[in-house]
């Protein structure tokens, strides 16, 4: 048997307002909260990592003095499910997400924003339930 991929780790100086912008992003909620960190996760699969098949995994926002200082070397990508690319970007934006210049071409299908500490993600162009 092979590990499963349950849980994604971020370093942030307001767990509670990366977790909020989070929610909002992916539909998850609030799972554990505690005043140095919140996990967050699909309301659809609370059980979690004790669930014998693939499980959406939850993200943790870990309160650290340290700032962000450099591009991610690991980011989320993430598809709409109900709109297309660009009204996700716009609705994306209006949660308080940026646009990030990581280096793009301006040919890709993807486009790279940055959650409101600074942490790239990728919307990309296709919808996957």
């Amino acid at each position: 048997m092979a590990s499963k991929f349950t849980e994604l780790a971020i370093d942030c100086a307001d767990p509670d307002g990366l977790a909020r912008f989070w929610c909002s992003v992916l539909d998850y909620e609030v799972q554990h909260k505690d005043d140095e960190c919140v996990t967050i996760g699909s309301p659809a699969v609370p059980e979690g990592k004790d669930r014998p098949g693939p499980v959406p995994p939850t993200l943790t926002f870990a309160r650290v003095p340290e700032g962000k200082t450099t591009k991610n070397r690991l980011h989320i990508d993430v598809n709409a499910t109900d709109r297309d690319q660009a009204e996700e970007v716009r609705r994306l934006l209006d949660l308080g997400a940026r646009h990030a210049d990581v280096g793009q071409t301006g040919d890709e299908s993807w486009v790279t924003l940055a959650d409101p500490e600074g942490n790239e993600f990728c919307v990309l162009a296709s919808r996957c339930p």
